[in-house]
């Protein structure tokens, strides 16, 4: 304990005081004896002047059942002709239905274009009941005192992700992901403000009314969010069972799923794989 306590040592953990104990040539015991001379010393704690590390509780996991019940959204950067400068694509979507119910490009970060925008999204979709979650990270817009008071007006429910953690915000962070390497993503920086506000208005037209998507049976995001994807599904399990009857030697196994995708969830308490199929479907 006075090695551990003298001043080359004292903001050292074990790991580090064997290995430098020895390079000068002195052996006092070894890593698991000074852990356990410690603990008994109640010293086992963090050492030096920096924070400790810290357990954050995962966030809490959300259900949607149906459309405008659970949104997530965040934040990214869109490169201009100035080095160092960048456009803020602030982007909303609803998890169930993975439609884009909102988006602005401003050219900063702050509560008040955040909250603004939500409120935008939330009458464009007719969103007055109390109880939407809105999912986002933990950055500076998101936990601004507007933003939060946006949310607490209407009754919102916010959801934060773990600091560093992008895994808890998996739908913005792939659809951002989907954006940025479609082949129509502008391989210049936007020249201007209104360039990059032309192309992310084309972009999130096709996502939502054209891109059939993989993570809910390949409808479109519209299509899920206003209901209309039981049918067109319904229509295709027909056209299977019927390509079947024709050529039942062709088949050796049933027709393909058609069954639309139910409940969606955020963050989910199972981490492992529920997480993982969050990751590969979310665009």
């Amino acid at each position: 304990m006075k090695t551990c306590n003298e001043a080359a040592y004292r903001s050292l953990p074990p790991s580090q005081i064997v290995p430098a104990l020895a390079d000068e040539g002195i052996y006092i015991a070894s890593e698991s004896s000074f852990y356990r001379i410690m603990k008994e010393a109640d010293q086992l704690h963090h050492r030096g002047k920096d924070q400790a590390p810290r357990k954050v509780a995962k966030p809490a996991a959300y259900k949607a059942a149906g459309a405008n019940e659970v949104w997530s959204w965040d934040i990214t950067f869109l490169a201009t002709t100035v080095t160092g400068l960048f456009y803020r694509l602030y982007l909303v979507m609803d998890i169930y239905s993975r439609k884009i119910v909102g988006w602005e490009i401003h050219e900063n970060e702050t509560a008040e274009n955040a909250s603004l925008l939500i409120r935008k999204a939330c009458l464009a979709e007719g969103v007055s009941e109390r109880g939407l979650v809105l999912h986002s990270d933990n950055g500076s817009p998101v936990k601004g005192a507007t933003m939060l008071v946006t949310l607490q007006r209407p009754g919102v429910v916010p959801s934060f992700s773990r600091p560093s953690v992008s895994n808890d915000n998996p739908y913005s962070e792939s659809l951002f992901g989907t954006m940025k390497y479609t082949p129509a993503f502008p391989s210049k920086p936007f020249e201007n403000l209104g360039a990059a506000r032309e192309w992310v208005y084309g972009f999130v037209h096709g996502y939502n009314e054209e891109h059939r998507h993989s993570g809910i049976q390949f409808v479109t995001p519209a299509q899920r969010h206003n209901g209309a994807e039981r049918s067109i599904l319904v229509k295709r399990d027909a056209l299977y069972q019927a390509a079947k009857q024709r050529n039942p030697e062709r088949w050796s196994r049933g027709t393909r799923n058609w069954e639309p995708v139910g409940e969606v969830w955020l963050n989910p308490e199972n981490d492992g794989t529920e997480e993982t199929g969050i990751r590969e479907e979310a665009a």
